[in-house]
């Protein structure tokens, strides 16, 4: 045991005198929460609108009066129809509101029209949906305003993020993204550089089996993963204002899970290759990619082709980000996520067994 604490404590040190190690470890994972909780998100703020108002009433001006109040929109008067085509031509606005009364009558309800530019889909999409909740709200009482042409009142609730904010649906998957790459990556790399050195011949020849010091490569990176997971959770909550809903038991326990399932595949990876750039190359830019694209992340998994979805089915962030999102944001408990932990305690198992199996003894 002694052996194996000085080998862990040899793997500790390593780490600590690498800036660049530890530049990777501790920093990286920071300004990725931070850039993804605020520089990328998908929810609309000051988006300029064109407001074209025919009907000039009293209700029209104050429901113009209430775009241009929300942070969402930058409300640009036109005058005419040309006019708010050429700025949708000039890339300058992406909606027109249409106020204008029903024809042939000046008693009856005013009409409103939306008009969105779908050359960008879910811009258009979101424009218009928040163009319509404010159009909705702000015509409550006015007797003789109508939103659609159908006598028809519906109500929306969005649960669980009322505000739409974009951070609720990335953090889980920065989270996933994070912990892959960042255990992966530093594992595979940290055991391919011993081969490299030719430090690895030194380590089989000790006293120590094999078993041990592929555990000892291990408990290093667990341990900074653990860190790592702790910040990003205080920050998701503190900085982000992403609430933990569920069982923070629950959700410890899926992330440290899927830690040790991302530090088995850096093991396989070292086992795979023989070099540091192949092994960064591997864990960095082949997990990365399927991890962003079809894991859930970024793109709905029941929008993707039927081959796509079978693809993600064996993505080991596709389980975890979904785990989390009922846990975190939901506040489901672990009874609607044992499925996804089931599969990711397979998967570890498989990946584990997989990669010391395949550990080589000889050089």
């Amino acid at each position: 045991m002694k052996q194996f604490a000085a080998f862990v404590r040899k793997e500790f040190l390593h780490i600590f005198r690498d800036s660049r190690t530890m530049l990777i470890l501790l920093v990286m994972p920071v300004v990725q929460m931070i850039l993804f909780g605020f520089a990328i998100s998908t929810e609309v703020r000051n988006a300029c609108v064109a407001v074209l108002d025919e009907a000039k009433t009293t209700e029209t001006v104050r429901l113009t009066d209430a775009l241009q109040a929300s942070e969402y929109f930058t409300v640009m008067p036109v005058r005419t129809p040309a006019e708010a085509d050429r700025l949708f031509r000039e890339g300058k606005t992406g909606l027109t509101v249409i106020f204008k009364r029903q024809p042939n009558s000046a008693t009856q309800p005013i009409a409103c029209q939306l008009i969105t530019d779908a050359s960008d889909p879910n811009q258009a999409t979101m424009l218009s949906a928040y163009a319509s909740q404010i159009i909705k709200t702000g015509s409550i009482g006015a007797g003789h305003f109508q939103y659609s042409t159908f006598n028809v009142q519906s109500t929306t609730r969005m649960l669980y993020n009322p505000q739409m904010r974009g951070a609720y649906n990335f953090v889980p998957g920065v989270m996933g993204l994070i912990l892959m790459l960042i255990c992966a990556m530093m594992t595979s790399i940290s055991i391919v550089r011993e081969k490299e050195t030719g430090t690895m011949e030194v380590l089989l020849i000790s006293p120590v089996k094999p078993l041990y010091i592929t555990l000892a490569k291990i408990v290093p990176y667990f341990a900074l993963s653990v860190v790592n997971l702790t910040t990003i959770l205080l920050l998701s909550y503190f900085v982000l204002n992403v609430p933990i809903a569920g069982n923070l038991g629950v959700l410890i326990f899926i992330c440290l899970l899927y830690i040790a399932l991302s530090l088995s595949i850096g093991i396989l990876i070292s086992n795979i290759v023989t070099t540091q750039v192949a092994a960064m190359l591997i864990s960095g830019m082949v997990m990365m990619i399927p991890t962003m694209l079809l894991s859930g992340m970024i793109f709905p998994i029941e929008s993707m082709p039927p081959i796509f979805r079978w693809l993600s089915a064996v993505l080991p962030p596709r389980w975890f980000i979904d785990a989390v999102k009922k846990v975190m944001i939901q506040g489901a408990g672990i009874a609607f996520v044992w499925k996804n932990i089931a599969i990711l305690g397979g998967m570890t198992a498989l990946i584990l067994v997989v990669a010391l199996k395949k550990f080589k003894t000889r050089l």
